[in-house]
């Protein structure tokens, strides 16, 4: 079995006296795809920017092997931005930093290369405030994989886009996981976009993690445990919706905490 590009062993964090993460452990090998699923607020930023060393745990080990890819939740990209779609592209190779030193048509191929592969070429010469977030996605997703990342990182990109535009960047990231045999980690609140590319998904949920394949970990008595309360899975017309009574459940309401 091909050595893991990802690997966190007991990873705790606590924020102003929180408890936010709690023995967090699990590994991603190469052409992996992990979904991180669990409602908003559960923790899976947190634990993303562990992973980039931007957020230090105070507890267990994060060890990574070989460059990393990151594609942010908000991109806050203004209308009025000046930057062509291929120069956004092409800030991902930055030479000093990679140390690649690539001549201008090099620079030009590779960027080409990876408009392609995203479907972004249409559009390369577009302003990039002027596209839609399906396609602001693509491209950005386009300046994590210009470096050739061996790791990458995506939080919550599938977030207010419609249904057209989550098929084709769940497609987009599965195929070139495979082609380049990069581990994928991407955050959601919902996994059924996920669930035909997806061979594992990390559930966090209360602080805790629960991982395996969809359906060892997509069980009441699974979910149950990580929640501390009483869940419900329910399958409706080929989806799956995660129904965790919590306060309003007293006046007779579910709430639903990852649906599609």
């Amino acid at each position: 079995m091909a050595a893991e590009l990802l690997r966190l062993d007991g990873v705790g964090v606590r924020l102003g006296g929180r408890e936010v993460l709690r023995d967090v452990s699990f590994g991603i090998a190469p052409g992996e795809f992990t979904g991180l699923i669990g409602p908003n607020g559960a923790g899976k930023t947190t634990l993303l920017r562990v992973i980039l060393g931007l957020q230090p745990a105070t507890a267990g080990s994060v060890r990574v092997s070989g460059p990393v890819g990151y594609v942010p939740q908000r991109l806050g990209i203004e209308p009025d931005t000046p930057l062509r779609v291929r120069d956004v592209v092409a800030l991902g190779l930055d030479g000093h930093r990679l140390g690649i030193r690539l001549p201008s048509r090099a620079r030009r191929d590779r960027v080409d290369e990876m408009l392609a592969a995203v479907g972004a070429g249409a559009y390369a010469s577009a302003r990039i405030g002027e596209l839609s977030g399906g396609e602001q996605q693509r491209v950005m997703i386009a300046h994590a994989l210009i470096s050739r990342p061996r790791l990458l990182l995506l939080d919550e990109p599938l977030a207010n886009l419609d249904i057209a535009s989550v098929h084709g960047i769940v497609s987009v990231l599965a195929r070139l996981a495979r082609a380049q045999r990069a581990a994928v980690l991407i955050s959601a609140h919902d996994m059924n976009p996920l669930m035909p590319v997806m061979d594992t998904i990390a559930y966090v949920a209360a602080g805790r993690v629960a991982v395996g394949t969809t359906d060892e970990v997509v069980r009441p008595e699974v979910l149950s445990r990580l929640y501390g309360q009483h869940v419900d899975v329910l399958r409706v017309h080929g989806r799956i919706l995660v129904v965790a009574a919590g306060a309003a459940a007293a006046a007779g309401d579910a709430q639903v905490t990852a649906v599609g």
